[in-house]
């Protein structure tokens, strides 16, 4: 299928609100600019490493890095976008203090240090690039995710930072915010109670997905929202760090104890992440939703999501081909 090919709305399409950080959103992003040129991105600012961390800590201002790459995924297609896109990204491999920062990241901080105001500077990043879509923080002050975990001596303990969280060889059986009712993104909030459509992952389900959830105004208003919310879940589970070994089950599972009042209208995974498809499917409808099983896998068999069979099972979802289906099986 080429990008000619891949499914489109008419029009402007849905109003989608995509929520998540890192190569999951990006990844979501990709495959919804293949149906609706009216996307906001909604990404968590607890990222505390890499160059990400070293402006967080030196400015005092939100992690860019996530902000980033949202942006790099909404890139407009022409020469003008593409090279924009690879100007974000773009690490110095010096050895000095720049050494690994993004300039992406760099921009946006000096674009913030002139405005003062960080949803008006991703803005204007956003125009600069010709983004087809807006970028928002899902919070206005730099958070810090804490994890309650069990090690393998049944020993509990608590893992602090959002690096630290993702790195954990641990169990872990909750995470939480620091400051724990931080101010949501006025905008943010907007879009999700505005939007048609919300998309949940995939991404680091404890560190990039879940704490959209945690920010209590945020969470208010996904619940409340009129839009139908779609959870995305990943391909595989991680070799190490946080969800190592987890289910397609389990990721679901955590989602609704930890939100369980949040309804969902589909949760969409691929054939090969499946080891428990009743027990996938009995979640799924306590949630209230329906269940998609569609390969959505890139070709080459790795872990990401291919974004033309991503955006072509998201326009079934968001087109009602799904119909009054309970529960659509690999070839039904």
């Amino acid at each position: 299928m080429s990008e000619r090919d891949a499914p489109r709305r008419p029009g402007h399409g849905p109003d989608v609100v995509a929520l998540g950080g890192g190569h999951g959103l990006s990844a979501a992003l990709a495959a919804l600019r293949h149906l609706t040129d009216t996307i906001t991105a909604v990404v968590t600012v607890a990222d505390d490493g890499g160059s990400s961390g070293r402006l967080r800590d030196e400015l005092q201002v939100l992690p860019p890095g996530d902000l980033r790459m949202a942006l790099a995924a909404l890139c407009d297609s022409t020469d003008w976008g593409r090279t924009w896109r690879d100007v974000l990204q773009h690490r110095f491999s010096s050895l000095g203090p720049l050494g690994q920062h993004a300039v992406g990241n760099l921009l946006i901080a000096g674009v913030w240090e002139l405005l003062d105001d960080p949803v008006a500077g991703l803005d204007l990043v956003g125009r600069l690039l010709g983004a087809r879509g807006r970028v928002l923080p899902m919070a206005l002050e730099p958070l810090q995710i804490e994890a309650d975990v069990v090690g393998a001596n049944g020993w509990p303990r608590v893992v602090s930072g959002q690096s630290a969280v993702a790195r954990t060889a641990d169990t872990i059986e909750q995470v939480r915010l620091v400051p724990a009712d931080p101010t949501a993104c006025p905008q943010a909030l907007a879009a999700v109670r505005g939007a048609d459509w919300v998309v949940l992952g995939p991404g680091s389900w404890y560190t990039s997905v879940l704490p959209h959830l945690l920010v209590p105004a945020l969470r208010d208003a996904l619940v409340t929202t009129a839009a139908r919310i779609v959870v995305v879940l990943n391909i595989e589970p991680e070799e190490s760090g946080e969800t190592a070994g987890m289910r397609s089950h389990e990721h679901l599972a955590v989602l609704q104890c930890h939100a369980p009042d949040l309804r969902v209208e589909a949760v969409l995974v691929d054939p090969g992440s499946v080891d428990d498809l009743d027990r996938l499917d009995e979640l799924c409808q306590a949630m209230g939703g329906r269940l998609l099983v569609r390969q959505v896998r890139r070709g080459d068999g790795s872990a990401r999501h291919d974004p033309l069979r991503l955006a072509a099972a998201l326009r079934d979802i968001t087109e009602g081909a799904l119909g009054d289906v309970g529960r659509e099986r690999p070839g039904v």
